[in-house]
């Protein structure tokens, strides 16, 4: 399997805990930082590369060499896709503090390639995770809104809605949860989105 984590900080988690908690798999250092990345994992018995790339501007956890600033609609394009292929894609928590449009264009731009992607490869699997709640202090609560995040996941529901993409629901997991609200979830919520992403890129064959 080829998994490639494209998105923001919440998808990286995902990095953290799959390298953390599956037997066999090793990060290999790409001598990157660990916020920015790019990181990538292998386990060479079972053929698996685990990739994440921050996804292109706007980003703000850290500073990013440009080098490193890949719109995900361009690593999609690089993708040539198949059985063994598992995307994951997340992308809203760092346009909160932009107009709606901004938002609107990236998802045309993600879509578009999704849709060559699958035409190029229609066993590829696509896994879009949604927005998830964060803990609204007093510094977060001037820019930040939980309302217009759950204004743009409906957007980024209906923009892909119709196509063969399957959905990680990290809303209802976060809003739902006894934990309390934080942007990076606690590691239970990070293993439950993880075990619905897994029942997607690893499916139990009908006997």
């Amino acid at each position: 399997k080829k998994v490639h984590l494209f998105g923001d900080s919440t998808l990286r988690q995902w990095f953290e805990y799959l390298t953390a908690f599956v037997p066999g798999i090793r990060r290999f250092d790409l001598g990157n930082s660990i916020k920015a990345g790019p990181l990538c994992a292998l386990d060479m018995q079972n053929n698996i590369m685990l990739e994440y790339c921050a996804h292109g501007p706007p980003i703000q956890f850290t500073t990013l060499s440009s080098q490193h600033l890949y719109y995900i609609s361009n690593k999609l394009n690089e993708i040539k896709g198949g059985k063994d292929t598992v995307i994951s894609i997340a992308i809203c928590a760092h346009f909160n503090t932009f107009p709606v449009e901004v938002y609107i264009r990236r998802l045309q731009h993600i879509r578009r390639s999704i849709l060559q992607l699958l035409s190029r490869n229609p066993d590829t699997v696509v896994v879009l995770k949604t927005a998830n709640v964060r803990a609204l202090t007093q510094d977060v609560i001037l820019n930040y809104s939980d309302w217009f995040s759950f204004q743009l996941d409906l957007l980024m529901r209906r923009m892909f809605a119709g196509i063969k993409v399957a959905f990680v629901d990290a809303w209802e997991m976060t809003i739902a949860h006894y934990m309390p609200h934080n942007i990076h979830p606690h590691q239970v919520i990070v293993k439950n989105e993880i075990d619905v992403f897994l029942s997607h890129a690893c499916p139990h064959e009908k006997r």
